[in-house]
């Protein structure tokens, strides 16, 4: 059947050539008040319609989104929604402390786990994490941050949701259609249709037994829960999904962590336990460099024979996501000494992924290094995807035989045949790669 969309209310009239190509690829009826676009100001997407190629990049994000868009409406056409969830929440941070908290549901009926399970995901193309990513309905209850505990028997079931170790039938009563959004950005990650709840229903759910002791403990501190659990095998995604929904905590400190913080904060908090351990140490040998390449992201590891100092160092091409208009390619980069840090890194969460993949190499090894993780972002990483494929990415290098090379000359020589970007301007970015080559040590003399 020919679809029809009306511009007024939830499309904006700027963005007809959007409409124009849901009508012509959809085979469904588009409901405009499920549809919403919106676009940045001064955003080139509206001038490019999906077809110039403005932004540099070999293919347009925006209709890789929209192809996904597409298969999910026919999932939109009910407010009733029932399906497995992988398992899955989200906990979102817009209007703290009072946010949007709810489960992920798809509304088929199999296995769904790999759709949240980021440690899987390595290897997949964009349009299949796409694909994961918009098929997820999200359901939304609005809640403080501080008063979860007491918000009722929908956020006591997302929580449960969030603690369960196996897929879990779902039932989801939503106040309406879901709505979808088509963000005129390629910064923006891809998600699915959401909407409020007005009941849910979540079936037969088996906890993991070493999540649910740490939920159980009441005396127990998130930072020691975090760090037992991973020390027991835990996957760092599933220890980052119950610790979003306050599970873990003094009982009178818990709270919800909006889910892009408690990525950040899990992986902060683990890596800060391994670099206890591996500072007790001794230092590797060598100079080493490890490589991994996935997603047009290219990464080269250096470990220079020295006590433990982390830095890490990206470098975004124009057109990617924190170069859109930029005609030349910019470098961003963060270090630490021994003792650590005490400020945000100032290139975000990748810092602490990358820093969590390196040190759980180290402590295999039981050896400390200088570690410096150098990147470059280039034009076909087309639309960011999480802070996971950075972690992913350096754990796929790290697993990987390094080149060993009896200077630092050589390793950097390595680096910059891999690298288009010159090596002078990663030295010229770098604190730690500068001071291994021209600040000497007391054991030199």
């Amino acid at each position: 059947m020919k679809s029809t969309v009306s511009p007024h209310n939830s499309i904006n009239t700027s963005d007809n050539w959007l409409i124009k190509v849901l009508e012509e690829r959809s085979d469904n009826v588009l409901d405009s008040h499920q549809i919403t676009t919106r676009a940045p100001r001064g955003g080139i997407c509206v001038a490019c319609k999906g077809s110039k190629f403005l932004c540099g990049k070999p293919r347009c994000p925006i209709m890789v989104k929209v192809n996904y868009f597409l298969k999910s409406i026919p999932l939109m056409s009910s407010e009733n929604i029932s399906g497995v969830s992988p398992p899955a929440v989200f906990v979102g941070r817009i209007g703290y402390p009072y946010v949007y908290a709810g489960p992920l549901v798809p509304p088929v009926d199999e296995d769904t786990s790999i759709f949240d399970l980021p440690e899987r995901w390595f290897g997949k193309t964009i349009d299949e994490i796409v694909g994961f990513r918009s098929l997820l309905i999200r359901g939304k209850h609005r809640v403080h941050v501080h008063k979860f505990e007491d918000a009722g028997k929908i956020m006591d079931q997302t929580r449960e949701l969030a603690l369960a170790e196996k897929n879990v039938e779902v039932e989801l009563n939503l106040t309406k259609k879901p709505r979808g959004l088509i963000f005129l950005d390629n910064n923006v990650q891809p998600f699915g249709p959401s909407a409020k709840i007005r009941n849910l229903r979540v079936g037969n759910t088996r906890f993991d037994d070493r999540i649910e002791n740490a939920f159980y403990d009441t005396d127990l501190s998130a930072t020691n829960a975090v760090v037992e659990l991973y020390t027991k095998g835990v996957l760092v995604s599933k220890i980052q999904r119950a610790f979003s929904v306050g599970a873990f905590g003094l009982k009178r400190n818990r709270r919800l962590v909006p889910t892009r913080w408690s990525i950040t904060a899990v992986d902060d908090i683990i890596s800060k336990d391994l670099i206890r351990r591996v500072k007790t140490y001794p230092e590797i040998n060598e100079y080493r460099v490890y490589e991994s390449h996935y997603l047009d992201n290219v990464f080269e590891v250096l470990m220079i024979p020295d006590v433990w100092r982390y830095e890490a160092m990206e470098a975004w091409y124009p057109g990617t996501v924190w170069n859109p208009k930029g005609k030349k390619t910019v470098l961003f980069s963060d270090y630490e000494e021994n003792n650590g840090r005490t400020t945000y890194a100032r290139i975000g969460g990748c810092y602490y992924s990358a820093r969590l993949a390196v040190c759980e190499q180290l402590v295999k090894e039981r050896r400390q290094a200088t570690v410096i993780v150098l990147r470059e972002a280039r034009p076909g990483y087309i639309m960011p995807v999480g802070v996971w494929q950075v972690r992913e990415n350096v754990r796929n290098a790290m697993g990987s035989k390094p080149l060993v090379f009896k200077t630092l000359n050589d390793a950097l020589n390595l680096i910059a045949s891999r690298f288009e970007i010159s090596l002078q301007r990663w030295l010229r970015q770098s604190e730690l790669v500068k001071r291994a080559l021209f600040q000497r040590k007391i054991t030199d003399f």
